[in-house]
């Protein structure tokens, strides 16, 4: 990795966490719309938001009130739903990973730390899912195709 590419981890991992802390009353419960997860689009881009996009989660949720298992699991999600959108091959479904892979595994798990006992698990990972689709189609699409027609981000965030 050249400093570039550290200093492009770097900035995505702050972003990510910065945007956390400021919504934090809204992103750590069974229904959330996590802003910040519109950047789960940018490893369409470069690769080099894979890492930053799963520092980021993992600092966030270490701040966050549901402790180590939102850490470890999460940031884990992130990571396989980073690398599934960095395979897309079609703008448009780049958020797509972040969406299932959220309602899936952070929705499960969201279930039992919370002590949802008397709501059913899949009612759960649809408002996770719910949440996802909002952050990451309802923001992160539109904030992919303006970084994609906008020059001086393409040069900041495309591959070389």
């Amino acid at each position: 990795m050249t400093s570039r590419d550290i200093a492009r981890t770097a900035i995505i991992a702050a972003i990510y966490i910065a945007v956390t802390q400021v919504v934090s009353p809204f992103a750590f419960h069974a229904v959330q719309i996590r802003v910040p997860e519109a950047l789960t689009v940018l490893p369409f881009l470069t690769k080099h938001a894979i890492p930053g996009l799963t520092i980021g989660v993992f600092i966030a949720n270490s701040l966050g009130p549901l402790g180590i298992v939102d850490m470890v699991l999460g940031s884990l999600a992130t990571l396989l739903a980073a690398l599934l959108t960095w395979k897309m091959p079609k703008t448009y479904l780049a958020p797509l990973p972040p969406v299932i892979i959220n309602a899936l595994i952070v929705g499960g798990y969201l279930n039992l730390i919370l002590g949802i006992e008397d709501g059913p698990l899949i009612l759960t990972m649809l408002t996770v899912g719910a949440g996802q689709l909002i952050a990451c189609y309802g923001l992160g699409l539109p904030l992919l195709l303006f970084i994609k027609r906008t020059p001086e981000l393409m040069r900041f965030f495309g591959e070389e």
